[in-house]
C-alpha cells in the first residue's frame, strides 16, 4: 500500500522540471527503464518521449540516413511544446558516426527550441572524462564493424578499448530481446580484462539494472547508455542524481564538480 501511495503522489505532483527524450522508433527497453530509474525523483522531474524512425544499425548509407537532423529536430520541436527544461537524444549513433555529430545536433536543438540539449554519448563521454577512464571495456549488441568504429572514435580521444563483447545484431528491435543475464555475462567477460570502466553502448539494451550487480562483483564502474542519458539530463538542469545512487556509481559519485539545487 505504501509503494502504491508513493506512486500516486508522484503522478499527481506538478514537476518543477520536465525532461524530453528523443527515442529511436523501434526501441522498447528505453522508456520503461527510464521510468523506473526516475521514480525516486518522479514528484520533481517528469520525463516525456518523442520518437523518430530508426530500425537498423549498420555502417551503410541507408542506415546512416536514419540519423539526419530533420526528423530528430522535428521530434524535438514537439517535445518543446511540453515546455521541457532539457531535451536529450537517447541514442548512441554518435559513438560510431563521430562524437561531433551529437555536439552539432545538441546545438541545433537548442537553437531551434530554446531548450538545453544533451545526448547519451555526450553524457557518456563526460562521465568517462570525470572518472578519468583511459582503458574502456565495451558491451554492445552491434556487428563487428560498428564495434570497431566505436573503438576507433575512442582511440582518437586517447581512450583505449581493452576489451569488447558484442551480439552481432543489426535489427534495432532485436536488441531489447537480449536478456539482462546475457548482458551481465558480457560485462563479466569484459571486466575480467581489467578496464577502468565498462560502457554498455546502446539505448535498447536492458542494461541499467545490470550495473549495480557488476560493480559490486568487480569494483568497476558500469556506464549504461540509458542511465547515462538520464544522468546527463539531470546534470543539465542541476538536479542531484544522488537519489538514484542505488542504480550505480555513476549516480552516486560523478556529480561532485557541479553544485546541485535539488
Amino acid at each position: 500500500m505504501g509503494k502504491r501511495n508513493v506512486g500516486v503522489k508522484a503522478c499527481s505532483a506538478i514537476p518543477h522540471h520536465r525532461i524530453g527524450m528523443l527515442v529511436p522508433s523501434s526501441n522498447t527497453a528505453l522508456e520503461p527503464a527510464t521510468a523506473a530509474l526516475i521514480d525516486p525523483l518522479a514528484d520533481r522531474v517528469g520525463v516525456h518521449f518523442a520518437r523518430f524512425r530508426v530500425t537498423r544499425i549498420a555502417l551503410d548509407s541507408a542506415a546512416d540516413a536514419q540519423f539526419t537532423n530533420k526528423p530528430i529536430v522535428d521530434a524535438a520541436d514537439l517535445l518543446a511544446d511540453a515546455k521541457t527544461s532539457v531535451i536529450a537524444w537517447n541514442g548512441t549513433s554518435a559513438s560510431w558516426r563521430g562524437f561531433d555529430m551529437d555536439d552539432a545536433l545538441c546545438r541545433t536543438i537548442t537553437e531551434r527550441t530554446g531548450c538545453k540539449a544533451t545526448s547519451a554519448i555526450v553524457g557518456l563521454n563526460e562521465a568517462i572524462r570525470l572518472m578519468g577512464v583511459k582503458r574502456l571495456g565495451l558491451v554492445t549488441p552491434y556487428t563487428a564493424d560498428v564495434e570497431a568504429a566505436i573503438a576507433a572514435n575512442y582511440a582518437k580521444i586517447g581512450i583505449e578499448t581493452v576489451a569488447a563483447r558484442r551480439m552481432d545484431l543489426s535489427d534495432n528491435y532485436s536488441f531489447a530481446e537480449v536478456s539482462p543475464e546475457q548482458i551481465a555475462g558480457m560485462c563479466r567477460d569484459v571486466a575480467r580484462e581489467g578496464p577502468d570502466a565498462i560502457a554498455i553502448v546502446c539505448t535498447n539494451l536492458r542494461g541499467p539494472f545490470v550495473a549495480p550487480e557488476i560493480e559490486a562483483e568487480f569494483g568497476i564502474p558500469v556506464l549504461d547508455s540509458i542511465s547515462v542519458t538520464l544522468w546527463a539530463a539531470l546534470r543539465a538542469i542541476d538536479v542531484s542524481t544522488m537519489p538514484l545512487s542505488r542504480y550505480g556509481r555513476l549516480f552516486a559519485e560523478v556529480e561532485k564538480d557541479v553544485p546541485r539545487s535539488a
